[in-house]
């Protein structure tokens, strides 16, 4: 978010809510409104109430008219002080609606969905399958191989949850839960990236994918370049977002904290310096991945991991002098905050294909949704 610059959010009022109708503002553009006052009254399907205001300030902006609906967590107003420009909001505005329809379509999408399993390598592997909407009783049709998707250390699938509907507008697309991870197998082998890497390719062996488009997160990314180094023939390209495997350095303590972390409270002290914007790791994040690691069999594939691939709070495995390697098109996606990798590692990668993005941390892929998309359909399209 901008300095300075506080949306006005449509709120949640209970589980079944989905979507607010603006009945009445009670302030007007350029008003002071305090933290707790009542500034406007919202209908929803089963209840019309007021919203208090949150925070105190200018309303700069009212964006939503009475009669307007629209999804939670739309854009309703904009509080800033004087000192912000209106060209400034102009541009926060944009910035905002872009990536909410990102968020939009990931919810749809998520509703409508649910993830598999497939017997690979003598492991259960869970993955989500999306392609191309296609009306009733026509052929699904999208453009060449399909993508493929890995996460980080101690993520799963939903990792991709604002970039895998948009990627499969075009293309057939399938997020991945690697070993240990998720709900795919604990069995987690020495916990190495050649563990990870040759559980990938069995999952591809095992749905007949021959070949696939890699984008991996983190640990993802080194997995995805283990792969590509070994099975390069079934590699249209690789996008390595906030990637391992390109330096030695990596923010150890983050890695303990996660494994070691058992209540809320430690976990978020962690969690925050995944995003550049703290205040998105939220309650509900904190609780899925506390519910996660709770799973049986999850803690001992974390420490066998965190030993496999971090012994020491470096990356066992640092494969940035064999970039010249790849007969494919590659890229890096970075978030100039990253606080686990460090950005200069992606200056192993040529700088035509380096995108570093601002006021995005290590979740790039989920702060920066809409170009991240943009830069992982484009290389996707081009190869």
């Amino acid at each position: 978010m901008s300095e300075g610059i506080i949306v006005v959010p449509m709120p949640k009022w209970g589980l079944s809510m989905t979507e607010g109708t603006i009945v009445e503002w009670m302030v007007e553009e350029g008003d002071e409104i305090s933290a707790g006052e009542e500034i406007v009254e919202i209908e929803t399907s089963k209840i019309t109430n007021v919203y208090e205001a949150a925070v105190s300030g200018k309303l700069r902006r009212i964006t939503m008219a009475e009669g307007d609906t629209a999804p939670i967590g739309a854009m309703m107003g904009i509080v800033a002080d004087d000192s912000v420009s209106d060209d400034e909001i102009d541009a926060f505005i944009e910035e905002f609606e872009k990536e909410f329809a990102v968020l939009v379509a990931a919810m749809e999408a998520e509703a409508a969905l649910e993830p598999e399993i497939v017997e690979a390598g003598g492991r259960s592997m869970r993955y989500l399958r999306m392609g191309p909407v296609v009306a009733e009783g026509e052929e699904e049709k999208s453009e060449g191989d399909p993508v493929l998707l890995l996460h980080g250390f101690g993520g799963d699938l939903n990792n991709w949850m604002f970039n895998q509907p948009a990627l499969a507008e075009n293309h057939i697309v399938y997020a991945l839960d690697l070993p240990g991870h998720g709900g795919s197998s604990k069995d987690v082998g020495a916990g190495d990236i050649a563990t990870m890497s040759d559980a990938v390719i069995a999952f591809m062996d095992a749905l007949g994918l021959q070949k696939v488009h890699l984008a991996g997160h983190s640990m993802g990314g080194a997995v995805a370049l283990d792969v590509a180094l070994k099975h390069g023939d079934r590699i249209g390209s690789v996008s390595l977002v906030c990637s391992a495997g390109l330096g030695a350095e990596i923010n150890g303590d983050y890695l303990s904290g996660f494994v070691n972390a058992a209540k809320r409270k430690d976990l978020k002290l962690v969690a925050q310096q995944l995003f550049a914007d703290e205040s998105l790791v939220t309650r509900d994040l904190l609780d899925d991945l506390l519910k996660f690691k709770r799973i049986d069999g999850v803690q001992d594939a974390l420490q066998t991991m965190l030993k496999g691939m971090f012994d020491g709070g470096n990356q066992a495995l640092v494969l940035a002098d064999r970039i010249s390697e790849l007969g494919m098109p590659v890229q890096a996606i970075w978030g100039a905050e990253d606080r686990i990798v460090p950005v200069a590692h992606a200056e192993a990668i040529p700088k035509a294909q380096r995108h570093v993005l601002d006021g995005a941390g290590h979740m790039v892929h989920l702060e920066k949704a809409a170009d991240v998309n943009r830069l992982l359909g484009e290389i996707i399209s081009s190869s």
